[in-house]
């Protein structure tokens, strides 16, 4: 079938072009996307991706049209999120509960699927979906394992943003700090995961949440969520961590930036006290190497703990679900977390605003 979408054919702008959706195979799955969350993670595309062209946009949830042979997971009809990491259910990190290092992840930076199929063709060349997903294209093909059913009833507006920007955040505290009852949390950037790192840290029982952001009002809509207090820099965020644990530092540093580099992450550092962990969450631009320097002397007499966190440490299958119904009943705020709506043509317009920091998630409408 043909549909739109848009891609990279190297680094630059994104094109809205026409494409070929190939037909479901044996445990794929045809979804019409309804919405597609802007994050970050597809912008470091426009710089470098490890195959190009690409299909962007990892961040959907939309409707099934079709499954292919031997698919038990979903059926045509079915309202689903996109599970940028694939969950098999049966390798070795799927065994131990840790689905989100999941085998069959290896290929999300080429996005093609399990078995070797490219889901896409434009202009004759095999192309797939950014973390074998493609939530830009209006229509794509995914294999089974990407797919997280939801009730049909639960906008899918804000369900998009459980593919990604959510649980991302809100594990960031709750499964990677694992932040506690008292604790004094810094969240370092407070776009659309950093917020629902506040959001997380303030639902654990966190003492103090203190958010840093340049942007004004990045900072003024982290209070919303939960912080306690809001600084620009994290020269303050340091001193008033001291402040408010009377002389240890924070508990948890949440490190949710855009982009990161050893500048950045020193400065979230000098925010950690004794005992304290770091929560790498944020990623650098392909080309960086080092993004993390630390004084290392200090992280040994301290104890202290650097933790990366993918996808906050979540089992899709799992926490969907469950944040969801923390959703539904008022526990966990989201609509408001959608700044705008753009439509397909709109995606460069999107990104510049996320870059302007006026937003703090961007969705793209593909049904409107």
């Amino acid at each position: 079938m043909k549909t739109h979408g848009a891609v990279l054919r190297g680094p630059g702008d994104w094109e809205v072009v026409e494409l070929e959706l190939l037909d479901p195979g044996p445990g794929q799955v045809v979804v019409e996307m309804a919405y597609a969350g802007l994050c970050h993670s597809d912008e470091h595309l426009r710089f470098e991706s490890q195959r190009y062209p690409i299909v962007g946009g990892h961040e959907g949830a939309g409707t099934v049209l079709a499954v292919g042979a031997g698919v038990t997971a979903v059926q045509p009809g079915d309202h689903v999120v996109t599970a940028f990491l694939p969950a098999c259910g049966r390798c070795r990190w799927c065994a131990a509960g840790r689905s989100n290092l999941c085998d069959l992840g290896a290929t999300i930076g080429t996005g093609q699927l399990p078995g070797g199929t490219w889901p896409f063709r434009l202009d004759g060349e095999e192309l797939g979906g950014f973390c074998m997903v493609g939530a830009f294209a209006r229509h794509s093909l995914l294999s089974e394992y990407s797919c997280v059913k939801i009730d049909a009833h639960l906008p899918l507006d804000v369900a998009a943003l459980m593919a990604c920007s959510v649980p991302t955040g809100w594990g960031s505290a709750v499964n990677a700090g694992p932040v506690r009852p008292g604790d004094v949390v810094v969240v370092v950037g407070t776009g659309g995961v950093g917020c629902n790192a506040v959001q997380g840290a303030a639902m654990v029982g966190a003492q103090h949440v203190i958010a840093v952001d340049p942007v004004e009002f990045r900072r003024e809509f982290a209070r919303t969520l939960g912080a306690t207090h809001a600084v620009a820099s994290t020269e303050e965020a340091a001193a008033l961590a001291k402040e408010l644990s009377r002389g240890t530092g924070a508990d948890v540093v949440i490190l949710a930036t855009g982009t990161t580099s050893p500048e950045i992450t020193g400065g979230a550092y000098r925010c950690l006290g004794k005992g304290g962990t770091l929560v790498l969450t944020g990623l650098a631009d392909h080309t960086m190497a080092t993004t993390v320097a630390l004084p290392g002397n200090i992280t040994t007499i301290f104890e202290q703990r650097v933790q990366g966190a993918l996808y906050g440490m979540c089992n899709a299958y799992r926490d969907i679900p469950r944040l969801l119904r923390l959703y539904e009943e008022g526990k966990l705020e989201l609509d408001s977390l959608i700044t705008k709506r753009y439509s397909l043509e709109q995606v460069n317009e999107g990104y510049q605003d996320q870059r302007d920091g006026t937003i703090i998630r961007g969705v793209l409408e593909h049904q409107h």
